[in-house]
């Protein structure tokens, strides 16, 4: 699981700066999450290539998240991509987008699938054999979700040398990888968990972009591997949360610390701040691993 971080940053993008975006490759995906203005700059300084990219989900119809998606979009129909694009957001993406579009005369020559979205619970929105999608409902000015990355248990692993000893057939060998008992040439039965072994841990990532702090969100994100939680402000600006509906690093890592998630990832900083240390040395004071996002970082896990 690899993690790209191309902008981590609160409202209007800076030279040095930029608005919150980030792909996640996941059992081979590449999901782009959120994306904010100067997102395919980011995508192509980092060398990500565009069309690798056949699912997008934006959080919420501010700004900062998605006025990089129509030049996106755009730029895939130039560079003349013939895939399948699946947009997933919230209710209103669909009609934003096209309308600019329409008046630019500029449909794609790609299939582009919009998935609205509008439920306050958590809902299941991708799934294959590989992973699933789960939102994360979050308490914003606007209708807004965070989303869950979940790997799905892969088959388990042959353990060849007492596979051999207990003289089974090479055809019942994609039985035991699922878990099955067999029989083996000899007519005996045997006991899956004496030929194999564990298949290899199942990774998961939970991405809460802007929301107030909100305790209902653990249950969904619980003992997620790696846990992106905005943190707009400091302590001395905890004030300003409630009226902005943004969080602080603490409460960040007070999230991270109900749901017992392995590493917590801070983001979406004020631009008031000048020493992202100071968001790392307070949300320790809750929660210890803790680690910054930082435009052009990338994490793997």
């Amino acid at each position: 699981m690899k993690l790209t971080i191309l902008g981590c940053y609160s409202a209007t993008p800076k030279v040095s700066t930029h608005t919150t975006s980030q792909v996640l490759e996941m059992n081979n995906h590449m999901f782009l999450i959120d994306c904010g203005e100067g997102t395919q700059v980011e995508l192509r300084r980092h060398k990500i290539k565009f069309n690798r990219i056949k699912h997008i989900f934006i959080s919420h119809l501010h700004g900062d998240h998605f006025f990089g998606l129509v030049g996106l979009i755009s730029t895939f129909r130039l560079l003349t991509r013939e895939t399948d694009l699946h947009i997933y957001g919230p209710t209103g993406i669909k009609e934003v987008i096209t309308l600019q579009m329409k008046l630019a005369d500029s449909w794609t020559n790609y299939k582009l699938i919009f998935h609205e979205l509008s439920s306050e619970s958590s809902e299941l929105i991708f799934e294959d054999e590989l992973v699933e999608v789960h939102t994360i409902p979050l308490h914003h000015r606007v209708y807004t979700n965070g989303y869950l990355f979940k790997e799905k248990e892969g088959d388990r692993k042959l353990d060849i040398g007492a596979v051999l000893d207990a003289n089974i057939d090479q055809v019942y060998y994609n039985k035991l990888k699922q878990g099955f008992d067999v029989i083996n040439e000899d007519g005996k039965s045997i006991d899956n968990a004496l030929v194999t072994t564990k298949a290899n841990a199942v990774k998961s990532y939970a991405f809460c972009s802007d929301t107030l702090y909100k305790e209902d969100i653990v249950p969904i994100i619980k003992y997620a591997d790696v846990l992106y939680h905005e943190s707009t402000f400091l302590d001395k600006h905890a004030h300003l949360a409630p009226r902005t509906k943004h969080s602080t690093a603490k409460q960040a890592a007070k999230i991270a610390k109900l749901a017992h998630v392995k590493t917590l990832i801070l983001g979406h900083y004020s631009s008031r701040y000048d020493n992202l240390e100071d968001f790392k040395t307070e949300a320790k004071t809750v929660f210890e691993n803790v680690e910054l996002a930082e435009d052009g970082k990338t994490f793997t896990f």
